[in-house]
């Protein structure tokens, strides 16, 4: 039971609440946040970091009128059960249910749609020039992670609110620095001071007054600001903010509800940007989460009272798992080879490569261009930088894939991680795009591991070729096939007859070749006999083989885990159209023109034809029409 959330059914209720009873409602939301993600996984650790801020945010400002616009959304589940949907929040991140990020088709709350870090500042710039355009007065605040200010957009951000100078209030959660333990109670004490009104009126004044003197009020100015800056820089990492415009305040404590309140309460009041700083534990109230904050940031299902996470799938070692070792044992035997993340060394599987060679493994942050950009710094100077990294991050960098390898035909590696759908965290995650946005870059090598010893002779076959490759490869366990100990590079452009058949051919890449040849031994029993090619590379194609197997069979099927748009199957029709094959009856299976909902990868690959029951279907019906 959750007496005091139970009442809760929109910001507005928090408005009555006494301290003790917000104090109260913040352990109610706490325990909330805990089952569900422990009966379906989610980012738990920073949501739990910021309940009371979400708290105070909700009680001094009236959203949906004043905008709270939250980086990546990681952090936002208290607010989605203050906004309307406790109700529903035991859907969190399920087929159909509601979604783990920000979204605004899920609520009028949820001011921008969020799964990707480092956006909020832009945004709620954005907002607040939308408001003063249009003559009115609500606020717009950014919550903003010590995280994602790791990369660029948010100092683009910063760079121009500040120039602009609006009225925004931008928030930042800083669960990492040291300075809370060190300062903190001065801080404090600085904090209330620098947030009086009268201290902010007269201080305006003031400079007011004395920019209009003549050159004594000019030097004067200088000198106060000059004192009040070499105090604050002293003890507050304002001067950084303030560089950018920006009014400073803080650090303050970020659990501390009665002194965020009072914050907020005094920031409303200001009509220019401010930057409050505010210090939180991730993983606050759940003693397994403090302790173990990363593996607790986004975490799969698990037990509640111990903290153990409950186990996967079994068996197959991971994707990412093989990917880690065979770049290991490939760097071991050529001191060339550097490996590059953006913040996620465990999410690739780098975390190893760092132990064995620290001195060249380099975490770029939350920064993928400036990580690819880098890597073709390294590239021409006779490198070989592997940059791994999700697929769906990889979309922030495309210009600098085009213009700063590609363009030069550098041999930088793309390892890329988490291609196809990728579960619960839905949309902005699912890698279901890079087939189609890599594909028309020239120069660049594209290919997909039809399982997970493949992947270690495509690495291989990657660091071998003088110019960029890229390697994409699915989420989640591999299939379980032997491993080869040592490793061959393979043909460019060559794919892999499995099976032949005389009544078509089913061409597929990467995680759909094992569902297609599954596919093919159900549909033999049914008097269809289909080849079915590993095509292995999207680019370039197996020209000499398709072209063959196109003249010589019926019907042409292509089965990819990306968009139908412009991806593998597209490209097979670029081909047949430039060898003058028409007439060929072909059927492209793929992720349809919208964005895939989250789900379990199998909910998804069902849901859209991609199993091997979709496969099977889809292809009688094509076949017999």
């Amino acid at each position: 039971m959750s007496p005091l959330l139970d009442t809760i059914a929109s910001p507005d209720d928090l408005k009555g609440l006494s301290l003790a009873e917000l104090t109260a409602l913040a352990s109610e939301l706490r325990e909330r946040i805990i089952a569900t993600c422990a009966r379906n996984g989610g980012h738990l650790a920073p949501s739990l970091g910021v309940v009371e801020l979400t708290l105070a945010l909700h009680r001094v400002f009236s959203s949906p009128d004043d905008k709270i616009v939250w980086d990546v959304g990681h952090q936002a589940y208290a607010h989605k059960l203050l906004t309307g949907r406790r109700d529903q929040f035991h859907t969190l991140r399920t087929l159909n249910g509601i979604s783990g990020f920000p979204k605004r088709a899920e609520s009028p709350h949820d001011a921008f749609d969020v799964g990707h870090s480092s956006t909020s500042v832009s945004a709620a710039l954005g907002f607040a020039v939308a408001r003063d355009l249009d003559h009115r007065t609500n606020k717009v605040i950014a919550v903003i992670g010590d995280g994602s200010m790791t990369g660029g957009i948010a100092y683009e951000g910063l760079n121009h609110a500040g120039h602009l100078n609006k009225d925004l209030v931008v928030v930042l959660n800083d669960n990492e620095m040291s300075i809370a333990e060190n300062v903190g109670a001065l801080s404090n004490f600085l904090s209330r001071t620098i947030t009086s009104e009268f201290v902010h009126k007269m201080k305006k004044d003031v400079e007011t007054f004395l920019s209009g003197l003549d050159r004594v009020g000019n030097r004067v100015l200088k000198v106060a600001k000059r004192a009040e800056e070499s105090l604050k820089g002293l003890f507050t990492p304002g001067m950084l903010f303030e560089a950018f415009g920006f009014e400073y305040i803080g650090p303050i404590d970020g659990h501390d509800i009665a002194m965020l309140t009072e914050t907020f309460e005094k920031v409303k009041r200001f009509d220019d940007a401010v930057l409050i700083h505010v210090l939180t534990k991730k993983g606050k109230g759940y003693r397994p989460a403090e302790e173990n904050p990363s593996l607790f940031h986004g975490v799969g299902p698990f037990e509640v009272d111990s903290g153990k996470v409950l186990k996967g799938k079994g068996g197959a070692a991971s994707y990412t798992g093989v990917f880690g070792e065979a770049l290991k044992k490939v760097a071991a035997d050529d001191e060339r080879v550097v490996a590059i993340t953006a913040a996620m060394p465990d999410g690739t599987g780098l975390a190893g490569f760092a132990a064995a060679f620290p001195k060249r493994f380099f975490d770029v942050g939350i920064a993928e261009q400036h990580g690819v950009t880098f890597a073709a710094g390294l590239a021409a100077e006779g490198y070989r930088p592997v940059f791994a990294v999700y697929s769906s991050f990889l979309q922030r960098a495309f210009d600098q894939v085009f213009h700063d390898v590609c363009l030069q035909n550098l041999p930088v590696t793309f390892a890329i991680d988490r291609a196809g759908v990728v579960g619960s965290d839905g949309p902005t995650h699912h890698g279901v795009f890079d087939l189609s946005y890599l594909r028309s870059l020239p120069n660049l090598v594209l290919m997909a591991p039809k399982d997970e010893n493949e992947l270690q002779h495509m690495l291989k076959t990657a660091l071998m070729y003088d110019g960029p490759c890229a390697l994409r490869y699915p989420r989640g366990n591999g299939i379980g096939v032997s491993l080869d100990q040592v490793f061959s590079p393979l043909a460019i452009g060559r794919g892999e007859v499995l099976r032949r058949g005389g009544d078509g051919t089913i061409l597929a890449v990467g995680s759909r070749v094992q569902p297609s040849l599954a596919a093919a031994e159900l549909l033999e029993n049914e008097g269809i006999s289909l080849a079915v090619v590993n095509a292995r590379f999207v680019k370039p194609l197996d020209r000499t083989l398709i072209v063959e197997l196109a003249r010589e069979s019926g019907i042409l099927v292509t089965v990819e885990e990306n968009a139908v748009q412009g991806g593998f199957g597209s490209a097979v029709l670029e081909l047949l159209e430039e060898e003058g094959i028409a007439g060929k009856r072909v059927l492209r299976l793929g992720y349809p023109d919208r964005f895939v909902e989250q789900g379990e990868q199998a909910e998804l690959h069902a849901a859209y034809g991609l199993d091997t029951a979709g496969i099977v279907s889809r292809i009688k019906a094509f076949a017999t029409v």
